[in-house]
């Protein structure tokens, strides 16, 4: 009885005293909620129409420095950040898929091969988005800050490409809600908390359970700081325009 006692106690302590590793820095969760925050904020803007284009404008410039940040952090972040510690060849996409069908697939401490696609479908499709909005015309009164730069015809497909594209990318957001649900219900791997801590529970037999020790915070201003800089440059030295009513 005593054996099993202190069996029973020991085990209890691993669960309670569970190591858990720095995977996720702050400035990839700083990312990743303001990502969100501001693909509301945007939709909100839009739907109250016209005299909210300048709204609109304001989060269509933060997410362009937003995701172009992510992609330059994606080169130069801490390691579970790098696309290269976490973007998969297809071989190895493909097998994970089809174990994962199968309940068979390996844990990753960071992105998993499909979670990479995720991420680089949303970078992509969301900067697509944003940097096509300052193209873009409302066909009343308002035009993106480069609208000067493009023909009414191409502004105009810009502008169906924009309003399109929204729908794309709000199918994948509520196919990644689904996989994160599936993780932290069935799977157990509560992904929702590491994105706030930054940690996750170190597993024997999960991949790369390399730590990070840092969060590069400096280095991520920054850059930040610069892609403002850059794109508050381009903005304002862009020729006005107006959108010409007759021709509609």
């Amino acid at each position: 009885m005593t054996d099993l006692n202190e069996n029973s106690t020991t085990t209890t302590e691993n669960k309670t005293t569970a190591k858990t590793i720095k995977v996720w820095d702050l400035p990839v969760r700083i990312f990743h909620w303001l990502l969100v925050l501001l693909f509301i904020a945007a939709y909100i803007t839009n739907s109250l129409g016209t005299n909210y284009f300048q709204y609109h404008l304001w989060c269509g410039y933060a997410l362009i420095v937003l995701v172009s940040f992510r992609i330059i952090w994606g080169l130069v972040g801490t390691y579970h950040a790098r696309f290269s510690n976490f973007v998969r060849n297809p071989i190895t996409t493909i097998k994970y898929a089809i174990n994962t069908l199968r309940g068979t697939e390996k844990h990753y401490l960071g992105h998993n091969p499909l979670g990479a696609i995720m991420v680089i479908v949303l970078l992509l499709a969301s900067l697509i988005q944003g940097v096509s909005g300052l193209f873009t015309n409302d066909e009343i009164l308002n035009v993106g800050p480069l609208y000067a730069y493009v023909s009414d015809e191409l502004s105009l497909k810009l502008t169906s490409l924009h309003r399109q594209l929204f729908y794309w990318i709000l199918g994948a957001i509520l196919l990644h809600i689904v996989a994160v649900l599936v993780h932290v219900f069935i799977k157990r791997d509560n992904i929702i908390k590491a994105m706030f801590t930054g940690k996750k529970a170190q597993q024997d037999h999960a991949v790369d359970q390399t730590p990070i020790s840092s969060s590069r915070i400096w280095l991520a201003i920054i850059i930040v700081i610069i892609l403002a800089l850059v794109l508050a440059w381009i903005i304002s030295h862009a020729p006005t325009a107006a959108l010409s009513i007759e021709e509609y």
